[in-house]
């Protein structure tokens, strides 16, 4: 606050009551002594330009003491004669006296400001260290002040609490309170400004761009840490410290005034963020959100628990209902899309379809907040899974929320049932099911190498990984019988040269045209790519190695391959090839961008 609104608050010039002359009592005469050893510590005082509480605290005790006995003598002569002209002239001392402390405890404040960071008296508590004027003077120990300031912010406070004290007792706490909450308040909406916490209407966060949203979100997300961290329990601990003692009241209604408006606007933040459009790309971003009260939540209720503080609770709690049902939104709509794709150009080669790597890639990420989501999908309806599909597990310990697995089985399922509705787009029946061995299979190792595996269970993973076998078999089958049925299990001992010779010719023509045909097929995985090459390669060989010895002799002209050159042939060089990133599809096949929590 500028200095000139200071003067504006407390610096007046009363005129001096005319003196009286007293009754010879001995009462009377210990009043008028009083006021008269006040009239002179504090005309002292007055008369000094250096303050009070500095170096030494000699004089800062006297004046205490002075101001207190003051008070004493006043309550005294009011029970006695309250038009007493002592009466009138304690009160013109107490004027002054209360002039200089509010001068004081406003420049203490001004110039511990840095001192004073609620980080630095994060750690006090409302019960410590309680100090009095009774018990201050100038060698008070240091030590009685250590927490996690330096020993200079704790005599501050200790100045603060003695000042604060005398005023509250002398009936100057609304002054006081005045200052300290104007003084106090501009620190923690600074603190909270240089943590990127602005004050933001739906409006104008409905119009932001997606990518400048996501960058206050991220702000938000320390700040919130922050502020409950050390920000607002440093200030509400501060308050206590000076004004925990006589009236706790005091404390509690400098607290609320000092963070209610930061702090609403801190938890209101989110509330409004849950209420623009919801896309795809928020999902992570609003659990983090969701997340980040949650995990501060008793911090909020322990720091906010006064009745006066009980908005700052319910906007926090708003906040996060807001942001459930966003996330709510956003699953079935999420869900939706997925039932609604209805692209019609297979993927070349049998390759990984766009619609899996982004449905599995957004599942893996939103299994990173299973107890976030478990809060939020734990009232919904139960979804029919097939049984033979999927078995929910019992809560076994492991903090596996049924109706989270559950739905992430259900996504996963609605994919399924999409790819295999692609599948039949294809012509070729082999290469239909190549297409839903290799998306079986990214869906099998992306659910092992995340958090999906935990929350599905091998039970899942295990006959899945067995419906990869059934395609692959499926596969070989259709795309290698016609060539196998050409060299029977069982070759006749003894076969014309015509016909051996026939059947080598088909056979290298069968061949050549499967592997002509399959060489632009794709196997994404080289793990099964090289266990389905290995299996057609041994196959064949196996049953050609025994035609080749038995009738190669004057064939060698017809011959095409030795069994070695025929395994090296589809194994190494023409049989399947590795889906090149980014060929398969014009859609986007990457998944929602994941960032590190702040």
């Amino acid at each position: 606050m500028p200095k000139m609104g200071f003067k504006k608050l407390f610096f007046f010039k009363p005129s001096p009551p005319p003196l009286s002359v007293s009754n010879n009592t001995f009462s009377d005469s210990l009043m008028e002594e009083n006021i008269e050893t006040a009239r002179s510590v504090i005309t002292e005082c007055e008369s000094q330009s250096p303050p009070l509480f500095t170096n030494t605290r000699q004089q800062a005790k006297q004046y205490l003491h002075a101001v207190i006995t003051l008070q004493s003598t006043m309550q005294y002569l009011v029970e006695r004669d309250s038009s007493s002209q002592k009466l009138v002239k304690a009160q013109f001392l107490m004027q002054i006296a209360m002039k200089r402390l509010q001068t004081e405890f406003y420049r203490i404040l001004a110039e511990n400001r840095d001192c004073l960071d609620p980080e630095s008296v994060s750690g006090i508590s409302s019960t410590d260290h309680q100090s009095s004027v009774s018990d201050y003077d100038d060698d008070f120990p240091e030590d009685d002040f250590q927490f996690a300031g330096d020993s200079f912010s704790t005599v501050a406070m200790a100045d603060l609490k003695a000042i604060a004290e005398c005023m509250v007792s002398a009936g100057y706490s609304k002054e006081c309170v005045k200052i300290y909450i104007l003084t106090r308040k501009s620190i923690v909406d600074e603190a909270l400004y240089h943590l990127g916490v602005e004050r933001f209407s739906f409006s104008q966060l409905q119009k932001m761009e997606w990518e400048v949203l996501e960058t206050k979100i991220k702000y938000w997300l320390n700040a919130v840490r922050v502020a409950t961290g050390t920000l607002f329990p440093g200030e509400r601990a501060l308050c206590d410290f000076i004004f925990g003692s006589p009236e706790k009241k005091i404390a509690e209604s400098c607290f609320a005034e000092i963070c209610r408006e930061g702090a609403m606007s801190l938890f209101g933040f989110p509330e409004n963020v849950a209420k623009c459009k919801k896309t795809s790309e928020k999902m992570f971003r609003t659990l983090d959100l969701y997340e980040a009260i949650s995990d501060n939540w008793q911090h909020i209720e322990s720091i906010f628990s006064f009745e006066s503080t009980t908005s700052i609770r319910s906007q926090a709690v708003a906040s996060q209902v807001r942001l459930g049902e966003a996330v709510r939104t956003m699953l079935m709509d999420f869900e939706s899309a997925i039932q609604k794709e209805s692209s019609k150009i297979p993927v070349p080669g049998g390759g990984i379809h766009p619609l899996t790597r982004y449905v599995m890639n957004y599942i893996a990420f939103l299994a990173d907040y299973s107890n976030a989501l478990a809060d939020i999908v734990a009232d919904w309806p139960k979804n029919p899974l097939p049984e033979s599909y999927f078995q929910s597990p019992d809560r076994d310990g492991n903090n596996r929320s049924p109706e989270v697995v559950e739905r992430f089985a259900w996504l996963i399922l609605v994919l399924l049932c999409k790819l295999d509705a692609k599948a039949e787009l294809y012509k070729d029946v082999a290469l239909s099911y190549l297409f839903l061995a290799n998306n079986m299979q990214y869906v099998v190792v992306k659910v092992r190498n995340s958090n999906l595996g935990f929350l599905l269970g091998d039970d899942w993973l295990t006959k899945h990984e067995a419906k990869v076998k059934e395609y692959v078999s499926k596969y070989e089958r259709f795309g290698w019988s016609k060539v196998l049925a050409l060299l029977p299990e069982n070759p006749p001992a003894e076969m014309a040269m015509e016909q051996a010779k026939a059947i080598f010719q088909s056979f290298n023509a069968a061949v050549e045209e499967t592997c002509r045909a399959q060489s632009s097929w794709v196997v994404s995985d080289p793990k099964l790519r090289d266990e389905i090459k290995v299996w057609i390669a041994s196959k064949l060989v196996q049953r050609y190695w025994e035609y080749y010895e038995k009738y190669r002799g004057g064939l060698e002209s017809v011959i095409r391959f030795s069994p070695d050159k025929l395994g090296n042939y589809l194994y190494e060089i023409v049989l399947f090839r590795a889906e090149e990133s980014g060929s398969v599809s014009s859609h986007s096949a990457s998944p929602p961008h994941r960032f590190k929590r702040s």
